[in-house]
């Protein structure tokens, strides 16, 4: 069995590198033996990272400042791959923009659906939905060239049912914020797209599928994680270590027989 999770010879790219689950993608594919590129907007603070996942088992480690939405970005990122190990095997969409608003005393007025502003929506569907459609496209296509390849697309669960706005209250029932109809639209086409080209480059033998992450705790207020908690199954947030598994199934030959689908790990959000 321990040969259908094994990365070795394997060259992976991890696009949010530097985020919260970006991080610990990278850390499941080292532990798996795989070469790792690091890309980010910002990967200043990668030699840390970079350090850590050579020891927990990737032979080479490579981070790249790179803008999901430039194509010149990417067609460097590509490139840079190419000529430090050749090819690309596994491509992780993580890059997102989980959309805040700045101010907390303005929060609930901005982030109202009839208040939204068109710059916000706008801004957030160029990163998490252009940004999957441009690697895919500029990464993926050495895949297919290659005839194999498996691309992880990260989606949420606010992709597949819609955000409980009662989380974003007070003990008292103030309501603070509105989740951002950005968000699960924006994942919800990230599904969509990922059984679209999971039927396109079939043929050519790439794997496209997407991975559905619930809530992770993260340092949120103690009501807030409670009133999450008591929504699942397992009554409890994920820890972000969590989502290092289904990655890892997710690229290697243990979902040789995957493609087109959608693993939601969520502690049973979506089934209550």
């Amino acid at each position: 069995m321990n040969a259908l999770f094994d990365l070795r010879d394997r060259v992976a790219v991890v696009t949010g590198a530097m985020g919260l689950l970006g991080k610990e993608h990278c850390r499941a594919l080292a532990s798996a033996g795989a070469r790792i590129v690091v890309t980010d907007l910002d990967t200043g603070a990668a030699p840390a990272l970079v350090e850590e996942l050579m020891a927990l088992g990737a032979p080479q480690v490579l981070a790249v400042d790179a803008d999901v939405t430039d194509p010149e970005n990417l067609l460097a990122l590509r490139d840079g791959v190419r000529a430090n190990f050749g090819g690309i095997d596994v491509l992780v969409n993580n890059a997102a923009i989980d959309d805040k608003v700045e101010s907390p005393a303005s929060a609930l007025e901005e982030s109202r659906f009839e208040n939204y502003s068109l710059r916000r929506f706008r801004r957030a569907l160029d990163v998490n939905v252009t940004g999957v459609f441009l690697a895919s496209q500029i990464l993926g296509a050495d895949m297919a060239k290659a005839g194999r390849g498996s691309i992880i697309n990260v989606a949420s669960t606010y992709g597949v049912v819609a955000p409980d706005q009662a989380l974003y209250r007070t003990p008292a029932g103030e309501q603070t914020f509105f989740k951002s109809p950005v968000y699960p639209t924006s994942k919800g086409a990230v599904l969509a797209f990922t059984r679209y080209l999971a039927a396109y480059w079939g043929e050519a033998g790439v794997r496209v599928n997407a991975l559905s992450p619930g809530g992770v705790a993260n340092g949120q207020d103690a009501h807030f994680v409670s009133s999450y908690a008591s929504r699942t199954l397992l009554g409890r947030m994920a820890y972000p270590h969590d989502y290092r598994g289904a990655i890892l199934y997710l690229a290697s030959d243990a979902s040789a027989y995957v493609t087109g689908t959608n693993l939601i790990v969520d502690g049973g959000w979506t089934a209550k």
